[in-house]
């Protein structure tokens, strides 16, 4: 016996082994996307729950429903068991209206209220998920941008799409699945105990094996379904990053490599997805002889019972359905455990992404800017990067009085556009403080902050939108008319003229249908459209040739009108436009000068009347 025992375990462990390299990638731990921390369910549950707690009271009354579907399902096999023994067996037709009737009012219900739990349930996911996703996408767009630097943007859109979806099965749908198979398994357990309890307690005896197997194959499970989660976003994260990038990709004939590395990521999920279906596979048969084997020594001991006239063959008849609608349950909620496993691996990536804390949090004594003369200065100011070796800035101090234009030139690393992210609020000094007439900006209210600054980077970013809808994106509520003044004060209107449909056109995604100059006009537009009085120039010129960056200068002059300005440029000509230039190296301001002449006035902005077509033109 001792050595039966032996050899049994051993096989047990041979099998072991066999399921565990099932979930095994043969890609390894690597990939584009790393993998999240683990978490415990209560965790996960406790971390999302307060997103469904405004419809408590709806989840209140589809718990009601999930509790009545199965009170009518038992009522119908019970009035089921007294037609057999009534109408059949005991041959009492007139019995038949009566029951039949009755049988056809219970189905009637059961509809009814089966429609009502469906609906309710399908209100209550939707709204759960509209309410997380929003959330989550907040939270995204306050994230510094750090945090995009290091995640791929693919593998963020797959958190806020699928990983959603996911954690909605678990939370919403978890709670009321869990509900309606309790309550099944307490009413036809009760049931079955009430009709035959000899019969009902045989049945029992396989209850716990349905339990042993679902723990087993839910830890493989989840192991396998967090792999594929992972896995997707890395899909994600080289498709988005890929056609991005399209150009590149093929002027340098990357064609093939670009395709190995999405089929490489792709062939890890497809390893993680058939490991989870296998387990799935070896998980439905092990359920099935479980179940079969119970429902056979039932129906042995309940057939031996109707020979010996202890049991109608009605009764034995509904013992058998109780018995079904027991057992289906039990097996949905031994399921139910390995969906839990698997959501909860999209859970544990949303978790990720929601705990990345913003770099700059607003004080809860915050106050909105009030306007001012806008003076602008830098006292102090140090910041060094996380990880970084030395400061980007160290000890600036740098004064822009109220509508000067101050360039500030220097090699690449020297810290200019830092100066961009500290004004912005992007980021906060380490030491020092950033004021606007002498008030420090970590005191002022972000929103109202950032509405009173207009940009223009070195890398013009286009939504792929209309013309018009991308300039009065720096004023939403600007109309078609100033839409066009800006456009023609950028002199951007000439080509918008030329496009297929004017200010009409859609530009494609990131601007592609434009030019490089074109896309900078477009982007000076936008600042000019802006009623902010300061304004950051961040290499406004640097992406473009010197035909196309001369074009842009009789903007630019008319943009940095009246405005406190900074502009950051390597471009001589341009800063030769700024009242004093300040030389930045290695974080430290190393000299000061100005223009021999100062630079000829801007123009103010042009106020021509558009044509009738812009002034009909919807905008937004």
């Amino acid at each position: 016996m001792v050595q039966e025992s032996r050899s049994r375990r051993e096989r047990f462990r041979r099998l072991h082994l066999r399921l565990a390299r099932l979930v095994t990638v043969p890609e390894g731990s690597g990939g584009i996307v790393a993998a999240a921390p683990v978490l415990r369910v209560r965790e996960i549950f406790t971390r999302f729950w307060p997103y469904a707690r405004p419809d408590r009271k709806v989840l209140a009354a589809s718990l009601l429903f999930v509790a009545l579907t199965p009170l009518t399902a038992a009522a119908s096999i019970w009035v089921f068991k007294h037609i057999i023994d009534t109408v059949l067996v005991g041959r009492q037709l007139d019995a038949l209206w009566v029951l039949g009737g009755a049988l056809l009012g219970v189905t009637l219900v059961a509809g009814v209220v089966s429609y009502a739990s469906s609906a309710v349930s399908a209100w209550l996911a939707e709204r759960f998920l509209l309410r997380l996703r929003d959330a989550v996408f907040v939270h995204v767009l306050r994230l510094p941008l750090a945090f995009f630097e290091r995640y791929r943007a693919g593998d963020v859109v797959s958190r806020l799409t699928n990983d959603v979806s996911a954690i909605e099965r678990l939370v919403v749908s978890g709670v009321t699945r869990s509900a309606s198979y309790a309550v099944r398994i307490l009413v036809f357990a009760g049931l079955a105990l009430y009709l035959r309890w000899e019969l009902a307690l045989l049945a029992f005896v396989v209850v716990p094996l349905f339990w042993w197997v679902a723990r087993h194959f839910s830890r493989q499970i989840r192991t396998a379904s967090r792999e594929k989660r992972r896995r997707t976003g890395g899909v994600a994260a080289v498709a988005e990053e890929t056609l991005a990038n399209i150009p590149l990709v093929q002027a340098y004939g990357q064609e093939r490599a670009e395709a190995g590395r999405l089929h490489a990521e792709g062939r890890a999920r497809m390893a993680a997805g058939l490991a989870a279906n296998r387990m799935s596979a070896l998980y439905s048969p092990a359920i099935d002889v479980i179940e079969a084997v119970g429902g056979l020594l039932v129906f042995a001991v309940g057939a031996w019972e109707h020979a010996q006239g202890r049991l109608t063959i009605g009764g034995l008849l509904a013992f058998v359905a109780y018995l079904a609608q027991l057992y289906q349950p039990i097996r949905s909620a031994s399921r139910l455990a390995t969906t839990v496993y698997g959501a909860s691996a999209s859970a544990e990536r949303l978790v990720e992404l929601l705990d990345h804390a913003p770099d700059v949090e607003q004080s809860p004594r915050a106050v909105p800017f009030v306007h001012g003369s806008h003076d602008v200065h830098l006292d102090g100011v140090t910041f060094r990067y996380p990880g970084a070796e030395r400061a980007a800035l160290h000890g600036i101090d740098l004064r822009i009085a109220p509508g000067e234009t101050v360039a500030v030139m220097g090699p690449n690393g020297a810290g200019k556009s830092t100066l961009t992210r500290l004004l912005l609020r992007w980021a906060d000094p380490d030491s020092g403080v950033v004021l606007i007439d002498g008030t420090d900006i970590r005191d002022l209210d972000l929103e109202s902050l950032r509405a009173q600054v207009a940009v223009v980077l070195q890398e013009t970013m286009l939504f792929d939108r209309t013309v018009a809808e991308n300039i009065s994106y720096g004023a939403p509520a600007a109309g078609p008319p100033e839409v066009f003044r800006a456009a023609v004060a950028a002199h951007a209107d000439g080509f918008v003229r030329e496009l297929p449909d004017g200010y009409l056109t859609r530009v494609g995604q990131r601007g592609r249908r434009l030019s490089g100059g074109q896309r900078q006009r477009l982007a000076i537009a936008r600042a000019l459209i802006r009623p902010a009085p300061l304004l950051i120039l961040d290499e406004p010129t640097a992406s473009l040739d010197a035909p196309a960056a001369r074009a842009v200068i009789a903007p630019l002059r008319r943009l940095m009108a009246g405005r406190t300005t900074l502009l950051i440029t390597h471009d001589r000509s341009l800063a030769a436009l700024a009242d004093r230039t300040m030389v930045l190296d290695r974080g430290h301001i190393v000299a000061e000068h100005r223009p021999p002449a100062g630079p000829t006035s801007p123009q103010p902005l042009a106020s021509p009347q558009p044509p009738a077509a812009a002034r009909s033109a919807p905008v937004r």
